[in-house]
């Protein structure tokens, strides 16, 4: 068996890679850690049968996936889920540059004390792996494609809160030798993502509610989308390679789309699919977001063995199809 705890499992990412695990591992032993501010009991029960279980921790792990309801700033609670996992996820964050800008502190109380919570869980308890989600935030704005070796210059308190977190990661895995990785997840989309604030899932909702899509600036801004089946991969091989601690993934496709070819792409499959005409508007631009973004995937391909495989129209069309089978 093993046991993996994953915090806010109930989030977009965290239900898609419950869905990965169980597929692949019969005997998998999950435990999740969410306060159930963005996800939900609803939301897991798309993808698995659970035992819900409270604020309490089970004392013993067994095959299947325990809902533990609680927030990641409680660090006694951290401690006690830890104990017996072979490995933690860290998905639960405050997510977003513009949620950041608006009330950094929070963003720096959920990132930072968050994740050094379960980085103590896991020393205490003696658990050697530790994989943080991370993203290209704390590189900021510099030319792409970005890399691991490029020196980090947020432009916004997420990159930073984000930045301190694969600091803390370094600092664990230099000290107390646990296996900590950092995956620095490009623009995830795919199903699942009802209450997800990035851009594919949020255009497809405005999409179906027959509303107008708002684009900020010209829509020349680029972003490296990465379909969440890919992704729940990369997690799959930074738990399970060996030899990987205290590194940092750039998890994306190498290649980069604009936000007006998206919302192209969308309207076409809205018409197509659905017999919807989309309108578009543009917006001012807004502060804090990076222009360009796509990533260099060789070293996640070298090291992890890992390579994306969903294609950028055919995942769109996935996405978009399984929001049109919940309407």
């Amino acid at each position: 068996m093993i046991n993996i705890l994953i915090t806010g499992g109930c989030g977009f990412i965290g239900v898609n890679l419950i869905h990965y695990l169980l597929e692949n591992n019969a005997d998998v032993c999950i435990r999740i850690v969410d306060d159930l501010s963005v996800g939900s009991p609803e939301d897991l029960s798309q993808v698995c049968e659970f035992r819900p279980c409270g604020k309490s921790v089970p004392q013993q792990w067994t095959p299947g996936v325990d809902l533990i309801t609680g927030n990641i700033l409680d660090h006694d609670l951290a401690q006690v889920a830890c104990a017996g996992a072979n490995g933690v996820v860290h998905l639960a964050a405050n997510t977003g540059v513009i949620p950041s800008i608006e009330n950094p502190r929070r963003d720096c109380e959920m990132n930072v004390m968050g994740t050094f919570n379960y980085l103590e869980g896991c020393r205490i308890n003696g658990v050697k792996r530790f994989v943080l989600a991370s993203s290209g935030a704390p590189l900021g704005e510099q030319e792409p494609p970005i890399h691991e070796e490029m020196v980090a210059r947020p432009i916004s308190p997420y990159g930073a809160s984000k930045l301190c977190g694969e600091a803390y990661c370094s600092a664990y895995h230099g000290s107390y030798g646990i296996e900590t990785t950092c995956l620095r997840f490009g623009n995830v989309y795919g199903p699942y993502s009802t209450k997800k604030g990035s851009v594919a899932a949020l255009f497809i909702r405005q999409i179906l509610a027959g509303e107008t899509l708002t684009i900020y600036g010209d829509g020349t801004q680029t972003r490296d989308f990465i379909a969440v089946e890919d992704l729940a991969g990369a997690i799959w091989a930074a738990l399970t390679t060996p030899e990987v601690g205290g590194e940092a993934f750039q998890i994306a496709t190498h290649r980069e789309h604009t936000v007006l070819e998206l919302a192209q792409a969308l309207k076409t499959l809205a018409h197509d699919l659905a017999s919807l005409d989309v309108n578009l508007e543009h917006a001012p631009v807004r502060q804090g977001e990076v222009q360009r973004n796509f990533s260099d995937i060789s070293k996640a391909r070298k090291i992890l063995q890992w390579s994306p495989a969903i294609e950028f129209r055919n995942g769109l069309e996935k996405t978009f199809r399984w929001f049109l089978n919940r309407k």
